[in-house]
């Protein structure tokens, strides 16, 4: 009886276990369910909120084309709204130009401090630099532009009959803001790569700089493009720190230090003066526009190129 009793007893205790373990299973598979569509639903709202952007900015920008013909828009450098004319030229060749520029100045600096705080400074020098490397990224960038509009500027009109505003003092204004973005990444892809690689590449009889420049550098291209794609965002997109160096005359520039305008400087400047709806309102749309898909084409390219450098 004491033996039916205790295999009865440890049989209800077994089934009582089961149960609560049953319980909890469906209790954790409704919390994942549920998790998973708090997850899906806030992808699709912010996935709708950047269409909806898009949509609204294209729609308001291609009214432009009721008033102004597409090739007046973007081939003419006469930026006239008094007198009805609406090219923009300069202005999307200014942004090119000068995004190109703060890259070209940013790169080789943000590369080459990735690699010496990656591999050759000691542990205590790189425990300084990271964290004051990463504190350039919350400077305003107000105050970048306010140290070029007191120091950079004056300094280059010394060399330019004292007129220093221009696409120069901007790209060195951003240069200097991209490039901790580039470089804390650059470190970090470098970092990241399997110690074998470099081994391997010292094993076989190559010196620290060409393991370095030939190994480790094209083993981490991808990392280091994903920096500049970044770098590149935050330069095309910058406003304050540009409209307080670069002149704001809406023509086209002649050399870096005549005086320029960028899209989004110029969509800072006019759009108080103007009235909604109107065709100068609908062209700083348009400008608004061209800005958006001129950051994603820059985006998918290199995003192309880093993928073929994974592969290879």
């Amino acid at each position: 009886m004491n033996s039916f009793a205790d295999q009865l007893t440890e049989s209800v205790k077994e089934e009582r276990k089961e149960h609560r373990m049953n319980r909890w299973t469906r209790a954790q598979n409704r919390n994942d369910q549920v998790m998973r569509w708090i997850f899906i639903g806030s992808a699709s709202l912010v996935a709708f909120i950047i269409f909806s952007v898009i949509v609204f900015v294209g729609w308001q920008g291609v009214k432009t084309f009721s008033g102004v013909t597409p090739v007046e828009f973007f081939f003419s450098t006469e930026w006239t709204p008094s007198e009805n004319k609406f090219g923009a030229f300069s202005f999307l060749y200014s942004t090119l130009l000068l995004t190109f520029l703060s890259v070209l100045l940013s790169v080789p600096l943000a590369l080459s401090g990735a690699v010496f705080m990656a591999k050759i400074a000691p542990k205590w020098v790189r425990e300084v630099l990271r964290p004051a490397t990463d504190l350039f990224v919350g400077i305003p960038s107000v105050v970048y532009g306010l140290i070029g509009l007191t120091v950079i500027v004056p300094f280059l009109g010394k060399f330019n009959e004292g007129f220093g505003y221009g696409i120069l003092p901007a790209a060195i204004i951003l240069a200097i803001m991209i490039l901790p973005t580039i470089l804390s990444i650059s470190e970090d892809a470098i970092r990241a790569l399997p110690g074998r690689l470099e081994e391997a590449s010292l094993a076989l009889g190559a010196t620290r700089w060409q393991t370095i420049w030939r190994v480790l550098i094209p083993a981490a291209r991808p990392g280091i493009l994903t920096g500049i794609i970044l770098g590149m965002g935050r330069a095309i997109g910058e406003t304050m720190a540009v409209f307080m160096v670069i002149g704001n005359s809406p023509q086209m520039p002649d050399s870096l230090l005549s005086s320029a305008t960028v899209l989004t400087t110029a969509i800072v400047k006019d759009m108080g003066n103007t009235h909604y709806g109107s065709t100068w309102n609908n062209a700083l749309f348009l400008m608004a526009l061209v800005l958006l898909l001129i950051s994603l084409a820059m985006i998918l390219i290199i995003r192309i190129v880093a993928k073929r450098s994974e592969v290879k």
